[in-house]
């Protein structure tokens, strides 16, 4: 506990207002997740198809009549689902592929991994995803497999060069001096070392998968049939020229504030792990 309390205290104002943030966006994403009730976003709200904003329609009701301040919570359950499942594959995926080919530079897997790498990057993202929902239709299927075929390579960068300034230092001698195998060093003396990156870039990772699955839903290739900002940003596109601002300034406002806590969070991570670190260089 005093571990944790000193770690939000380093964090700084910025950082824990950031915390706050993204644990009641957290919170209302479970709650959302295991009790269902007359709250559902996909139901009707028993309200008249457009009604105005009031005290029990904060942002009025859409064509269905559909509260939309409801809706607009259930996109944040779906981009933190998003996020949650995106960055931990991403960050297993390319620890993983990081820890290895560092520990063997130099070898025909390192050199593999990184030309991989290069050619994943080299690829117009949105390009992929279109050609991945061609593939397998468009969904949540082919959204996550774009992000997590591409997100991993940022980690595994990362992990590699990390990895390759750790397997230098005494400790790491030492280890195998004593005959302990790769896999052991680099599982118990590498990617423990490397939990600050990793921190860092699951941060990272987390509001990149959030920006991207509200542009894929937004385009028709990413969330189809639940709830999901970029859907109701897509039917804002209409709703405005009809003079209905619901969707997209509920929808905007709650991306807008999500964004904003996991930058502030990220930010005093970096700032942090800068002032931790020898050289005193930001993670980048």
């Amino acid at each position: 506990m005093t571990d944790l309390r000193h770690w939000i205290s380093a964090l700084g104002r910025a950082g824990q207002a950031g915390l706050v943030i993204v644990a009641l966006f957290t919170l209302v994403a479970f709650v959302m997740a295991v009790v269902p009730g007359p709250g559902d976003a996909t139901l009707a709200s028993g309200a008249g198809q457009w009604e105005p904003a009031s005290t029990r329609h904060w942002f009025g009701t859409n064509r269905l009549g559909q509260d939309v301040f409801a809706r607009a919570m259930g996109g944040a359950a779906t981009a933190i689902k998003v996020g949650t499942l995106v960055t931990a594959l991403s960050l297993l995926l390319g620890a993983a592929a990081g820890a290895a080919v560092g520990w063997r530079q130099g070898g025909w897997v390192d050199t593999l991994v990184v030309w991989l790498m290069g050619v994943l990057d080299a690829i117009p993202f949105y390009l992929f995803a279109a050609a991945l929902a061609f593939a397998l239709g468009a969904g949540t299927l082919a959204m996550y497999a774009a992000m997590v075929l591409t997100f991993w390579t940022a980690t595994a960068r990362l992990v590699r060069a990390e990895v390759l300034r750790l397997r230098q230092m005494d400790y790491v001698a030492s280890a195998r001096a004593i005959g302990l195998p790769g896999w052991r060093i680099a599982g118990r003396h590498l990617l423990p070392n490397c939990r600050h990156l990793l921190l860092v870039q699951a941060v990272l990772t987390f509001v990149a998968a959030i920006k991207t699955e509200v542009i894929l839903s937004f385009l028709g290739i990413g969330v189809r049939d639940g709830v999901s900002w970029g859907l109701m940003l897509s039917e804002a596109t209409q709703d405005v020229l009809a003079g209905h601002f619901g969707n997209f300034l509920a929808a905007s406002l709650l991306m807008f504030i999500l964004l904003l806590g996991f930058n502030l969070l990220a930010d005093a991570l970096q700032d942090r792990d800068s002032q931790a670190r020898p050289d005193g260089v930001r993670s980048p």
